[in-house]
């Protein structure tokens, strides 16, 4: 898989498709680029280019030291974005690749066509903010795989362990066998709980769309909404699902996500 050397690391990156629109997908949490393995083959199809990378600290990316923020794997990615020539692309943040999104908005508006926002917010809040302190302190006392063990319950919906026991479990084996160092996890995680963009929402001109899962519990769907209210003639939808819907439920997500690139193509 190529690299490029940008914004003083090694980025893993792969870009496949020949549409003429381009969209950039960035992930979450601990994700690596084959967490969007479920939505590529019907973005492929809907004639999309589509570029997708590790961010720092995950993957085959580089893992300097941390604390890492939002606004700092904004710059990888659109150095990154710069780097292989792209323009006027669509972009798409999942959870933690949301609030790298929108910091990429607010720096880098002209080149993007289309924002979307998945499962994410603006602020963490007290709730989520006493939630990823506990991450933390698994992390340390337990290891990351622990942690990302105990995300799948958040992440997931009841029926979901109910109905497709054998997903569920193959999900929790994959998380639990992430291969991320403690140094990196936290590095990361910094991120998610020192994003606040709530001040400065009002400043994104790109056409945007805030998607939630219906059911998220991981990051509520009501600070999805606070977000969609506060960027300016913003888009809402929401598909089933809960925080990790994009896998749970592909169908009705990339269908929403194909149709509002669609929209703000050309």
């Amino acid at each position: 898989m190529p690299t490029a050397h940008v914004n003083d690391i090694t980025i893993n990156y792969q870009l496949e498709g020949d549409g003429p629109e381009t969209i950039v997908l960035i992930n979450g949490l601990a994700d690596d680029l084959a967490s969007w393995d479920f939505q590529v083959p019907a973005l492929l199809e809907a004639g999309l280019r589509v570029l997708r990378f590790d961010n720092r600290g995950i993957g085959a990316t580089d893992k300097p030291a941390g604390p890492y923020t939002s606004r700092l794997l904004a710059d990888d990615a659109k150095a990154l974005v710069d780097h292989l020539g792209l323009t006027d692309v669509h972009l798409m943040g999942v959870s933690m690749g949301g609030m790298i999104a929108q910091e990429y908005a607010l720096a880098y508006p002209d080149g993007l066509k289309s924002l979307t926002l998945a499962c994410t917010y603006a602020a963490p809040g007290e709730f989520c903010s006493r939630m990823f302190s506990l991450w933390a302190d698994m992390a340390r006392d337990l290891g990351v795989p622990a942690v990302m063990r105990d995300v799948t319950l958040w992440a997931f919906t009841v029926p979901f362990f109910e109905e497709r026991t054998e997903e569920a479990e193959e999900f929790e084996a994959a998380m639990a066998a992430l291969d991320q160092p403690l140094g990196a996890y936290l590095a990361q995680l910094s991120v998610i709980q020192t994003h606040d963009t709530v001040e400065r929402l009002e400043r994104i001109t790109t056409p945007t769309l805030v998607l939630a899962g219906e059911e998220d519990i991981l990051i509520p769907v009501r600070l999805s909404r606070r977000l969609h209210a506060a960027v300016p003639d913003a888009e809402w939808a929401t598909v089933p699902g809960g925080h990790a819907c994009l896998w749970e439920t592909p169908e009705p997500f990339n269908t929403t996500l194909i149709d509002f690139v669609r929209a703000h193509a050309g």
